[in-house]
């Protein structure tokens, strides 16, 4: 099991605008733009922040995603830590499948792969 990466969400009413603020002042590039969410990065995939009205599905807004190569491991710890998935594991349309978790202070967590 790895993660391949983490990625901070910040809840917009319009993340097309905020988007285009952080686009022009850090020069970085929209790599994805699912109406709901709007994902910036670098070239090298190195720094990306995504921007979203809402975390998709009818969901609240995780505050941190977290990709990783397999979902199955990362339950599995969960259960043993006592703690359940609060949404999921579903395949989204989008081409994730993920489940959200809490974390011991509260914080909603997205863990996903790409299908």
């Amino acid at each position: 099991m790895a993660v391949l990466r983490i990625v901070p969400n910040l809840l917009s009413a319009d993340p097309q605008a905020l988007a285009t603020f952080y686009v022009d002042i850090f020069g970085i590039d929209i790599v994805m733009d699912a109406g709901f969410i709007v994902t910036l990065s670098n070239d090298e995939q190195q720094t990306q922040l995504s921007l979203a009205s809402g975390g998709g599905s009818g969901t609240e807004l995780p505050v941190l995603s977290i990709e990783v190569d397999a979902l199955e491991p990362i339950l599995e710890r969960l259960e043993k830590a006592g703690h359940a998935p609060t949404y999921g594991p579903v395949s989204e349309p989008w081409g994730a499948r993920r489940f959200y978790f809490k974390d011991p202070a509260g914080h909603l967590i997205n863990v996903l792969i790409h299908e």
